[in-house]
Protein backbone atom coordinates (compact mmCIF):
# COMPACT_ATOMS: atom_id res chain seq x y z
CA UNK A 1 0.00 0.00 0.00
CA UNK A 2 1.49 3.31 -1.06
CA UNK A 3 0.65 6.91 -0.31
CA UNK A 4 -0.05 6.19 3.35
CA UNK A 5 -0.50 9.50 5.11
CA UNK A 6 0.65 9.61 8.73
CA UNK A 7 0.15 12.17 11.49
CA UNK A 8 2.52 12.33 14.46
CA UNK A 9 1.57 13.61 17.89
CA UNK A 10 4.30 14.19 20.46
CA UNK A 11 2.90 14.39 24.00
CA UNK A 12 5.39 16.28 26.13
CA UNK A 13 4.96 19.17 28.53
CA UNK A 14 8.60 20.19 28.15
CA UNK A 15 8.52 19.73 24.37
CA UNK A 16 5.37 21.84 24.03
CA UNK A 17 7.01 24.56 26.15
CA UNK A 18 10.08 24.53 23.90
CA UNK A 19 12.34 23.28 26.71
CA UNK A 20 13.11 19.91 25.13
CA UNK A 21 14.05 18.93 21.60
CA UNK A 22 11.74 16.50 19.84
CA UNK A 23 13.72 13.39 18.97
CA UNK A 24 11.00 10.73 19.01
CA UNK A 25 8.57 12.53 16.70
CA UNK A 26 11.37 13.22 14.23
CA UNK A 27 12.36 9.55 14.33
CA UNK A 28 8.78 8.50 13.56
CA UNK A 29 8.77 10.86 10.58
CA UNK A 30 12.07 9.36 9.34
CA UNK A 31 10.88 5.77 9.80
CA UNK A 32 7.60 6.27 7.97
CA UNK A 33 9.38 8.16 5.18
CA UNK A 34 11.75 5.18 4.82
CA UNK A 35 8.63 3.09 4.09
CA UNK A 36 7.63 5.53 1.36
CA UNK A 37 4.80 6.93 3.47
CA UNK A 38 4.02 10.61 3.94
CA UNK A 39 4.35 12.19 7.38
CA UNK A 40 1.88 14.94 6.60
CA UNK A 41 1.13 16.37 10.03
CA UNK A 42 2.99 16.75 13.31
CA UNK A 43 2.19 18.54 16.54
CA UNK A 44 3.78 18.71 19.95
CA UNK A 45 1.17 18.98 22.69
CA UNK A 46 1.39 19.21 26.44
CA UNK A 47 0.49 16.11 28.43
CA UNK A 48 -3.14 17.18 28.57
CA UNK A 49 -5.84 14.56 28.01
CA UNK A 50 -8.39 16.93 26.45
CA UNK A 51 -5.84 18.54 24.11
CA UNK A 52 -4.48 15.17 22.96
CA UNK A 53 -7.98 13.74 22.45
CA UNK A 54 -9.10 16.79 20.48
CA UNK A 55 -6.12 16.54 18.13
CA UNK A 56 -6.60 12.79 17.60
CA UNK A 57 -10.31 13.32 16.92
CA UNK A 58 -9.60 16.15 14.47
CA UNK A 59 -7.08 14.17 12.44
CA UNK A 60 -9.13 10.96 12.38
CA UNK A 61 -12.39 12.69 11.52
CA UNK A 62 -10.78 14.83 8.81
CA UNK A 63 -10.04 11.62 6.90
CA UNK A 64 -6.71 12.80 5.48
CA UNK A 65 -4.54 10.39 7.48
CA UNK A 66 -4.69 6.61 7.64
CA UNK A 67 -2.36 6.33 10.63
CA UNK A 68 -1.79 8.47 13.70
CA UNK A 69 1.29 7.67 15.74
CA UNK A 70 1.69 9.22 19.17
CA UNK A 71 4.86 9.26 21.21
CA UNK A 72 5.09 10.02 24.90
CA UNK A 73 2.74 9.93 27.82
CA UNK A 74 2.40 6.14 28.02
CA UNK A 75 4.17 5.55 31.33
CA UNK A 76 2.91 5.53 34.89
CA UNK A 77 3.61 9.16 35.80
CA UNK A 78 0.77 11.41 36.89
CA UNK A 79 0.93 13.44 33.62
CA UNK A 80 1.10 10.34 31.37
CA UNK A 81 -2.40 10.47 29.85
CA UNK A 82 -1.96 9.59 26.18
CA UNK A 83 -3.62 6.14 26.53
CA UNK A 84 -6.63 7.68 28.27
CA UNK A 85 -6.94 10.36 25.59
CA UNK A 86 -6.74 7.67 22.92
CA UNK A 87 -9.38 5.57 24.67
CA UNK A 88 -11.61 8.67 24.73
CA UNK A 89 -11.65 8.79 20.92
CA UNK A 90 -11.31 5.27 19.51
CA UNK A 91 -14.29 3.18 18.40
CA UNK A 92 -12.50 -0.16 18.64
CA UNK A 93 -9.29 -1.47 20.16
CA UNK A 94 -6.60 -3.59 18.50
CA UNK A 95 -5.12 -5.07 21.68
CA UNK A 96 -2.83 -7.61 20.02
CA UNK A 97 -0.64 -4.87 18.56
CA UNK A 98 -0.10 -3.18 21.92
CA UNK A 99 0.40 -6.55 23.61
CA UNK A 100 3.10 -7.53 21.11
CA UNK A 101 4.94 -4.24 21.53
CA UNK A 102 5.10 -4.80 25.29
CA UNK A 103 5.92 -8.51 25.05
CA UNK A 104 8.69 -8.16 22.49
CA UNK A 105 10.30 -5.09 24.04
CA UNK A 106 10.22 -6.74 27.47
CA UNK A 107 12.97 -9.01 26.13
CA UNK A 108 15.12 -5.86 25.90
CA UNK A 109 14.04 -4.09 29.11
CA UNK A 110 11.77 -5.01 32.00
CA UNK A 111 10.52 -1.40 31.95
CA UNK A 112 8.35 -2.40 28.97
CA UNK A 113 5.82 -3.81 31.42
CA UNK A 114 5.15 -0.27 32.66
CA UNK A 115 4.18 1.02 29.22
CA UNK A 116 0.43 1.50 28.88
CA UNK A 117 0.23 2.18 25.14
CA UNK A 118 -2.94 1.29 23.29
CA UNK A 119 -3.81 0.81 19.65
CA UNK A 120 -7.27 1.57 18.36
CA UNK A 121 -9.40 2.57 15.42
CA UNK A 122 -11.48 5.68 14.88
CA UNK A 123 -13.40 5.53 11.64
CA UNK A 124 -10.86 4.45 9.05
CA UNK A 125 -7.82 5.69 10.99
CA UNK A 126 -5.51 3.55 13.10
CA UNK A 127 -4.13 5.26 16.21
CA UNK A 128 -0.95 3.81 17.74
CA UNK A 129 0.56 4.95 21.03
CA UNK A 130 4.33 4.61 21.41
CA UNK A 131 6.53 5.39 24.40
CA UNK A 132 8.51 8.63 24.42
CA UNK A 133 12.07 7.40 24.06
CA UNK A 134 13.60 7.16 20.58
CA UNK A 135 14.90 3.66 21.39
CA UNK A 136 11.39 2.47 22.28
CA UNK A 137 9.93 4.17 19.20
CA UNK A 138 12.39 2.31 16.97
CA UNK A 139 11.78 -1.03 18.68
CA UNK A 140 8.00 -0.71 18.62
CA UNK A 141 7.80 0.38 14.99
CA UNK A 142 10.10 -2.49 14.03
CA UNK A 143 7.47 -4.80 15.55
CA UNK A 144 4.47 -3.10 13.90
CA UNK A 145 5.78 -2.26 10.42
CA UNK A 146 5.28 -5.76 8.95
CA UNK A 147 1.52 -5.67 9.68
CA UNK A 148 0.68 -1.98 9.30
CA UNK A 149 0.17 -1.96 5.50
CA UNK A 150 -2.33 -4.83 5.77
CA UNK A 151 -4.21 -3.25 8.68
CA UNK A 152 -4.44 0.09 6.91
CA UNK A 153 -5.59 -1.54 3.69
CA UNK A 154 -8.35 -3.43 5.51
CA UNK A 155 -9.46 -0.24 7.24
CA UNK A 156 -9.76 1.69 4.01
CA UNK A 157 -10.84 -1.22 1.76
CA UNK A 158 -12.70 -3.60 4.11
CA UNK A 159 -13.24 -6.45 1.62
CA UNK A 160 -10.34 -8.84 1.50
CA UNK A 161 -10.55 -12.40 0.24
CA UNK A 162 -7.36 -13.57 1.90
CA UNK A 163 -5.28 -12.65 4.88
CA UNK A 164 -1.53 -12.61 4.39
CA UNK A 165 0.46 -15.28 6.16
CA UNK A 166 3.78 -14.91 7.86
CA UNK A 167 6.62 -16.09 5.68
CA UNK A 168 9.09 -18.31 7.53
Amino acid sequence: MTDIRVAVLVASDSGAAGDRADRSGKLIEELVAAEGWIASEKVITPDDRAVIAAQLRSWADDGDVALIVTTGGTGVGPRDVTPEATLDVVDRLVPGMAEQMRAQTFDKTPMAMTSRQVVGIRGQTLIVNLPGSPKAVQECLDILMPVLPHVLEVLTQPRTDEHPTQQT
